[in-house]
């Protein structure tokens, strides 16, 4: 049995989606990320969230049918290009300041796909979701910050390394935890793009 089937609820009785405002579907899709965050996503149930936001659990039910389904709607919800605002004129100073924001919300983000891990391998559409809020929108992001670079003749478009900075910069993101057992800061990010991003790409 799936995880998606074990928390299938019985027949419902009506497969009309109810009225819910904006404010409280919010509270809903806050209560689930911060559940799995704490708790894991195996331990998080329908029931719990709907316990913790005084609902009733087949007000959830009715709503998005699954587990699954609710935590994908809930990280498409979070979806936002945290990125997508740098441009400080330099490509240097662009690189610097996604460190410094990666840096501020990493331990959300980083707990939260360490605790989303195995259930995304198991979930197309929870793993589709996750790139969606999470991943996608800052690589279109970063891509558009080096773009503007090549274009400022900052970096020669055919740099090699060009291809490999958002690898960098997010595989540091996931892999710090698990070296020293803490988030990257946002001072340890600036000292890597600093040391290790930077030199790759012939900028100071």
């Amino acid at each position: 049995m799936t995880s998606q089937d074990a928390d299938r609820p019985g027949p419902v009785g009506t497969s009309r989606r109810s009225k819910i405002t904006p404010e409280r579907e919010r509270e809903f899709f806050d209560a689930v990320l911060d559940q799995i965050r704490e708790c894991g996503y195996d331990a998080v149930t329908m029931e719990g969230v709907a316990a913790s936001t005084r609902c009733s659990k087949s007000t959830l039910y009715r709503q998005w049918r699954t587990k699954p389904q609710f935590v994908a709607a809930a990280l498409r919800s979070s979806r936002r290009a945290r990125f997508a605002g740098i441009d400080t004129g330099s490509l240097a100073g662009d690189l610097r300041e996604a460190a410094r924001c990666a840096g501020e919300w990493s331990p959300k983000d980083t707990t939260l796909l360490q605790a989303l891990g195995h259930a995304v391998i198991q979930d197309r559409e929870l793993a589709q979701a996750l790139r969606e809020a999470l991943v996608d929108p800052e690589i279109t992001a970063l891509e558009g910050i080096l773009r503007r670079g090549v274009d400022r003749g900052e970096v020669a478009a055919e740099n090699a390394a060009l291809e490999y900075i958002p690898a960098q910069l997010f595989g540091v993101l996931r892999v710090r935890p698990i070296l020293d057992g803490r988030n990257a800061d946002p001072d340890y990010l600036i000292r890597f793009v600093e040391a290790a991003v930077l030199p790759a790409l012939g900028l100071e």
